[in-house]
């Protein structure tokens, strides 16, 4: 397979990062034409490194949507905007996904916009009329977007508590050097330390950050971390997991002036039964 060349992100990528959170308590409007033209048209700008086709769909309760409802149960205030995600059903769909959309959820951040990744707690049929879909794509998520507000709920308080998604886990719980006996010093990152920080400050479903990396000479194995009889559905999301992780990790470096060229490499070294090969990154 060969991997695709992407754009840098026109944005502080590390401070983009830091700033993002996962916002549930919205103002009850929609974003201006102003702001959500600047976010749609960047948004036919980018793709990603797997050269599949992702398509995001914007919807609107202001616009013919007024029905929609989402199946987040009253975790979501105010929404009245909303970014739908489609893909057809291929090799690396979902990490594709994860990569391209995660992209653009950086920029609205960078135009103080607030975002919430919403993976299998929504229904599809109810979605259906609103956007243009067929029975062949995948819609393996949704996201609320709009201005953020000053008051989060006490539903937003008590998910965020709940997931914890102020915690994230250990550097040496998530990364290794040669294989998966020892655990990578951060001293021994090198130029690839900061990209590998934001890549552990990733978004994941219930936080559970389902990635592993593997420094070997001058490359980098990723690999997804499941079990292999969790349902179809719920490896897709741990594959858009790590496609948001490998947004962090590539964009970051980039913005650090660095260079590598992603590649699919044959892994000689012993393999835990739940790590998944996904990608390999090899710096030039």
């Amino acid at each position: 397979m060969e991997f695709k060349e992407v754009s840098q992100l026109p944005i502080d990528i590390e401070k983009a990062i830091k700033k993002r959170v996962s916002t549930r308590s919205f103002e009850a409007r929609s974003l201006t034409d102003e702001d959500k033209n600047k976010l749609m048209d960047f948004n036919k700008t980018l793709t990603n490194p797997f050269g599949v086709t992702v398509r995001v769909q914007y919807i609107s309760k202001d616009t013919g949507a007024k029905n929609v409802q989402l199946g987040t149960y009253g975790t979501i205030k105010g929404a009245r905007d909303f970014l739908a995600i489609t893909v057809r059903d291929e090799p690396f769909a979902m990490e594709a996904v994860g990569y391209q959309f995660e992209n653009l959820v950086l920029y609205a951040t960078h135009m103080n916009l607030g975002t919430v990744w919403l993976a299998a707690t929504f229904s599809r049929k109810d979605f259906e009329n609103v956007m243009d879909i067929t029975s062949d794509d995948l819609f393996p998520c949704i996201c609320p977007i709009g201005y953020p507000s000053e008051k989060r709920s006490l539903v937003e308080k008590f998910t965020r508590a709940s997931l914890g998604s102020k915690n994230r886990k250990a550097w040496d719980k998530l990364f290794y050097l040669e294989n998966f006996d020892q655990s990578l010093p951060q001293a021994d990152a090198g130029k690839y330390k900061v990209a590998l920080e934001m890549l552990r400050l990733a978004p994941s479903a219930t936080n559970a950050q389902p990635w592993a990396v593997v420094q070997e000479g001058n490359s980098f194995h990723f690999f997804c971390d499941f079990k292999n009889s969790i349902s179809d559905d719920m490896k897709k999301i741990k594959q858009l997991d790590l496609g948001i992780a490998l947004s962090h990790f590539h964009q970051t470096a980039m913005s650090e002036g660095l260079s590598g060229k992603l590649g699919i490499q044959e892994i000689h070294f012993s393999i835990p039964e739940n790590m998944h090969y996904i990608v390999s990154y090899t710096s030039k």
